[in-house]
């Protein structure tokens, strides 16, 4: 029995009114999802030297930095999908070139090395959408398409429309760095079973190329640095 002191503060739910109230509380439940399926943003890039995790070639002036997103609450503030679910870690890679020459990355290879010395290359874009696709392949079923031309695939069926979106735009996509610039983008590495990834591994970056087209000596990235690191 509800007293009469607080009947002007129940909420009806019969009647037309009921029927108004339940109409709200759909609409903000919607507008609750909406909100929470945020357009992709990259996070803002700084000085490859202001990161804590970096290695610097003073000589060459290009200094390459990684800063790892391996926290849920990280994660989250920038990504829409899961990675952490799927066995990813996201690694913000920044690359700054302090020089007067052009810096080309074309040809870049980036390599996680764990502490018990395996070799994970960063993910193409094909390993990123096979991870959240729900169409599931093993590459040997007999083709159903009887035209001799093959069919377009799509690599993002069952992926949210935010999620193609950000498996578009999040990955490092740089083909070069301007003088006195820095460019960014996330690589992920596949970790799936690998309890501390992160714990005494290095981020390898190879084949940084000067305006020439000569190779910069390779970039070796302790991530030691970021786990130690107290602001």
């Amino acid at each position: 029995m509800v007293s009469s002191r607080w009947k002007r503060f129940a909420i009806p739910t019969h009647g037309k009114t009921g029927h108004v109230w339940g109409v709200l509380a759909l609409s903000v439940a919607l507008c609750a999802v909406a909100f929470a399926a945020k357009d992709y943003v990259s996070p803002k890039a700084f000085p490859g030297k202001t990161y804590p995790a970096h290695d610097a070639h003073d000589n060459e002036k290009v200094t390459i930095a990684a800063d790892p997103y391996d926290m849920p609450d990280k994660a989250s503030a920038v990504f829409n999908l899961n990675y952490r679910e799927k066995g990813l870690l996201p690694v913000y890679l920044i690359v700054t070139n302090d020089g007067d020459e052009p810096v080309a990355l074309t040809a870049v290879k980036i390599q996680l090395v764990t502490t018990d010395r395996s070799k994970i290359l960063s993910a193409t874009s094909e390993d990123l959408y096979r991870k959240f696709s729900r169409v599931k392949r093993r590459g040997d079923e007999v083709s159903r398409n009887p035209l001799p031309i093959p069919l377009p695939r799509h690599p993002d069926a069952g992926i949210p429309k935010e999620g193609v979106s950000e498996l578009q735009y999040a990955p490092f996509m740089a083909k070069a760095v301007e003088p006195h610039s820095t460019v960014a983008g996330f690589v992920f590495f596949d970790v799936g079973g690998i309890s501390q990834p992160l714990a005494g591994a290095h981020l390898y970056v190879m084949n940084v190329r000067d305006a020439n087209g000569h190779d910069l000596m390779f970039f070796d990235v302790a991530m030691e640095k970021y786990l130690s690191y107290r602001p």
